[in-house]
């Protein structure tokens, strides 16, 4: 028998949903109760059974903690995970990625607030800062988003451990292909509307998040503040394809987690209308790498609510991946059918920031 676990981040603590047959959920929690859970991350490799957060609370602070019995007891390091060198005159504000390296299984990578990168080689537990990325030209001239100046998105290759691509509001794509050691900006094709001078600069793109197509790595689709594009050559250069979308804005991108050139987006009406086109939240599916588009919206409702940039993920199911969906009015969706219709998960919690899912056997 499998049990699939939903880790629900929210403004206000962590909801845990299970479930041996994705239609009937148990749900468990709150953690971390009145901070703000930005970052997930389910780790099962090398016998684990780990989840890593990554909070804030408006009274201590932000805090990364583990468990190693999936929620039921969890364990912060008395120093804190992620500490910034004295010399960089910085202090932690959030951590907005968890992700594990497909290399090494006791390699974890976070995205922060700000704009840094971080290694872990005790699978989470401590951290250590790229110096590279931190100390890199650009970085006096990174901006901030509506949401702070973070690191969001990081992606390591999977065929090549030299190789990395990471994402940030603002500042756009910026790319390793030495470990990290040195980083170049992958934005070509990216509009900037916004920029005064120069509208499609080689940094400071507001992107929103960046998925890997599973079956070609250098594959990769970006979601950006108004525009979504496809690259080709892992980061470097990108082409638009909005075309047959409701809207070119949204937060986040999904890949499926096995099928090449199948993706999801949530879109939203603009920029400055957070909300979904003609109020029916829904999601837009490709099957061909974004060169046609197809609304599924069956069992989603009539809002004005959205969903943030890390508040949709997939499950490793091995038949049919599951897909969930949360958004800002505290509400879970999940399809068990690529998209194609959709069941209510939660109600009635805090505004949800991000979902990961786990099956386990």
């Amino acid at each position: 028998m499998t049990e699939t676990i939903v880790g629900i981040g929210t403004r206000k603590g962590l909801w845990l949903a299970r479930s041996t047959d994705r239609a009937s959920w148990q749900l468990e929690g709150p953690h971390f109760l009145m901070s703000e859970v930005l970052s997930l991350l389910f780790d099962t490799r090398a016998g684990r059974n780990r989840l890593l957060v990554g909070f804030r609370s408006s009274h201590w602070g932000p805090s990364l903690q583990h468990s190693d019995d999936l929620g039921r007891t969890w364990v912060e390091h008395p120093e804190g995970s992620i500490r910034f060198p004295e010399d960089t005159d910085t202090a932690l504000k959030a951590t907005w990625q968890l992700v594990a390296d497909p290399h090494d299984d006791q390699v974890v990578w976070a995205g922060t607030e700000p704009q840094g990168l971080w290694r872990s080689e005790d699978a989470g537990e401590t951290f250590t800062l790229n110096r590279g990325l931190w100390d890199h030209p650009h970085r006096p001239e990174w901006g901030e988003g509506a949401g702070g100046g973070a690191i969001h998105t990081v992606l390591p290759s999977p065929v090549d451990r030299q190789s990395m691509l990471v994402a940030m509001s603002t500042g756009g794509v910026y790319n390793t292909r030495d470990g990290g050691t040195s980083w170049n900006p992958g934005n070509k094709g990216i509009h900037a509307y916004f920029m005064p001078h120069d509208e499609w600069p080689e940094f400071g793109q507001c992107v929103h998040k960046v998925a890997r197509d599973p079956e070609v790595p250098s594959r990769l689709y970006c979601q950006n503040h108004r525009g979504v594009y496809r690259s080709e050559d892992d980061g470097v250069t990108w082409q638009s394809i909005e075309e047959g979308l409701p809207t070119n804005f949204g937060m986040t991108v999904v890949t499926h987690p096995r099928r090449g050139e199948t993706l999801w987006l949530v879109p939203i009406t603009s920029d400055y209308q957070h909300v979904p086109p003609d109020a029916q939240l829904q999601v837009q599916r490709s099957d061909d790498g974004g060169r046609t588009w197809r609304t599924q919206a069956n069992g989603l409702p009539h809002t004005w609510t959205n969903v943030l940039r890390d508040a949709a993920c997939t499950d490793g199911d091995p038949d049919e991946p599951g897909l969930y969906v949360g958004t800002r009015n505290g509400e879970v969706y999940a399809s068990t059918d690529g998209g194609e219709s959709f069941s209510l998960l939660a109600t009635q919690l805090p505004d949800v920031y991000c979902v990961r899912a786990l099956t386990v056997a």
